[in-house]
């Protein structure tokens, strides 16, 4: 063969295996793209409560880590109220978990709805929500806890012939830079108990 068409051949030969090498590293990047936005899709879900469409406990308490450790390098006022539905129970009990669960839905739209696209609302256990709250002070919170009280105590879902509601006791804990989440969730707890016999005591 000509010393020149061999050459030709070989360097033909080598820019196909260039070419198919390039578009293989091509499908890997995308395979390996996509690959990434399903775990980060997954990552997130497992954040979400899948009945309510907000943080679930685990998504709360990794934004209140977050939140901690921005206050510890900036600096913030924040606080964190801890609700519990008064009555929930009973709702259950007497219409089914079908009835409870569309009064969940909508005590969390209702929270949803009246706080501010900076705070944060999750549901913290069976009945029990979160919101954490930026740029406020204790007091300040306090007051906005008790309009969520309120709030929730108007929601009415029909089921039926009944008409269902819910009371609701909000507790309240200001974050700080030296605190952890626990901690600040038990004193959040703590502050809820102790609002909820105050409002028995009336």
């Amino acid at each position: 063969m000509n010393p020149d068409r061999a050459r030709a051949r070989a360097s033909d030969g080598a820019q196909v295996r260039e070419a198919r090498l390039h578009v293989e590293i091509a499908r890997l990047k995308d395979e390996l793209a996509a690959a990434r936005a399903k775990i980060a899709d997954l990552e997130s879900r497992a954040d979400v409560d899948p009945l309510l469409d907000i943080r679930n406990r685990r998504g709360f308490e990794r934004e209140l880590k977050r939140s901690l450790a921005y206050m510890q390098r900036y600096g913030a006022t924040a606080a964190l109220v801890y609700i519990d539905l008064d009555g929930f129970k009973a709702v259950n009990d007497r219409h089914g978990h079908t009835a409870g669960d569309a009064l969940l839905k909508a005590v969390a739209g209702e929270l949803t709805a009246h706080v501010r696209a900076s705070d944060v609302v999750a549901r913290l256990g069976g009945d029990e929500f979160g919101v954490l709250m930026w740029n406020v002070a204790v007091p300040q919170a306090t007051v906005r806890a008790q309009e969520l009280e309120q709030r929730i105590a108007g929601v009415c879902v029909a089921h039926g012939t009944a008409q269902l509601s819910v009371g609701a006791s909000a507790g309240v804990a200001g974050l700080r830079a030296d605190l952890d989440t626990a901690s600040v969730i038990d004193a959040a707890d703590k502050a809820m108990y102790a609002r909820k016999q105050q409002r028995r005591e009336r």
